[in-house]
């Protein structure tokens, strides 16, 4: 058996404990540290429009004259998820 150690993603303590799994099956983490603004997380998002690192790159290619759909196509996030980020970073109201 390995022992690999799993790190917070935001505080990067190693205080981390199981925390159950999702319906459609990864595992659940939860940060034991009381100071940390997140709690619980995955190591690896099924949803890619949700993290972080991917919502810069869409605004980053937007910045750069990059399309709605070619930056989907580039990140493999759908149209939808690059418009609403970039009305979210722009303060418009999003659509309903």
């Amino acid at each position: 058996m390995t022992y690999v150690p799993v790190h917070c993603p935001d505080c990067q303590g190693v205080d981390v404990v199981r925390y159950g799994k999702q319906r459609h099956g990864p595992q659940r983490y939860r940060c034991n540290n009381t100071d940390c603004p997140r709690h619980i997380f995955l190591l690896e998002y099924r949803n890619r429009g949700l993290l972080p690192a991917v919502k810069q790159q869409m605004v980053d290619m937007a910045l750069n004259g990059s399309g709605i759909r070619d930056t989907a196509r580039v990140l493999g996030v759908s149209p939808t998820t690059v418009l609403d980020t970039l009305k979210k970073r722009a303060g418009y109201p999003a659509s309903p």
